[in-house]
């Protein structure tokens, strides 16, 4: 009889929590193993559903970088407890563009201007729990590049006035462990947070200014004022040592 009982015990208890993690359509709420996951900032996604029970007339939805460094972030899951985390950023621009200078002769200044931003940054999570509400941690590492470049060049008759600046190269190094928690309100589809502390090194290199006049008489003088170069390094929690901070509220979809 006591045997009986367990076993009924065991199904009803197996049966009730297959219910919490399916959907009526029979959809798992929790990521499997081979699922990919891209997460945003749901801070905009709670302010859009706040105003409308209070039928603000301003309101609007984003999709926004779940980070403070604007990288794309997504997840592998390798098994159903077990993910790798990876975020990417490659940024690079450059412009051109002529400005009316406050001169009497009626020259202009011929700007450009050119950057680079580039992050890269990959970890392993792990979670806990057995239910929609689930736990994790795990840690990361980052590498960055940064690098901005300006000119000016003061166009009129005579004489050719340019400067150029450019910063010297960041370099950046960082190891960051992080800790969190998110609720599964949808089948794959969770709201959560997360706290982290890390440690990051950059090295920053020698910038240039140079100023360049080309004379009446077709002779160039040109200065060129070396930046000094330099390192920082800081330990503390993501708002201030990583550059990573995580977005105060995330939504993660998986699939």
């Amino acid at each position: 009889m006591k045997k009986t009982l367990a076993i009924i015990a065991m199904v009803v208890g197996a049966g009730t929590m297959n219910a919490q993690l399916t959907s009526k359509k029979g959809e798992n709420y929790l990521p499997q193993s081979g699922d990919w996951s891209i997460g945003i900032d749901g801070s905009s996604a709670l302010g859009y559903f706040g105003n409308m029970l209070n039928n603000s007339a301003d309101n609007g939805m984003s999709f926004d970088f779940s980070n403070d460094a604007n990288m794309i972030t997504g997840k592998l899951f390798i098994n159903d407890n077990t993910a790798y985390r990876a975020a990417l950023r490659i940024g690079m621009g450059s412009g051109t563009g002529n400005v009316a200078s406050l001169d009497s002769i009626g020259g202009f200044d011929e700007v450009k201007l050119s950057a680079t931003n580039i992050g890269l940054a990959g970890g392993i999570e792990k979670r806990r729990g057995t239910t929609r509400l689930q736990g994790y941690y795990g840690a990361m590492a980052m590498l960055s590049f940064q690098n901005n470049k300006s000119s000016t060049t003061y166009i009129k008759p005579n004489p050719v006035v340019s400067s150029e600046d450019k910063s010297g190269a960041t370099i950046g190094f960082g190891v960051r462990g992080f800790i969190g928690v998110e609720y599964f309100v949808l089948p794959k589809i969770s709201i959560g947070g997360e706290f982290g502390w890390g440690l990051m090194f950059n090295k920053i290199g020698t910038g240039t200014s140079t100023i360049k006049v080309e004379n009446p008489d077709g002779t160039t003088t040109s200065t060129t004022t070396d930046s000094e170069s330099g390192s920082t390094f800081s330990i503390d929690t993501d708002n201030a040592a990583f550059g990573m901070s995580p977005a105060a509220v995330m939504i993660n979809f998986h699939f």
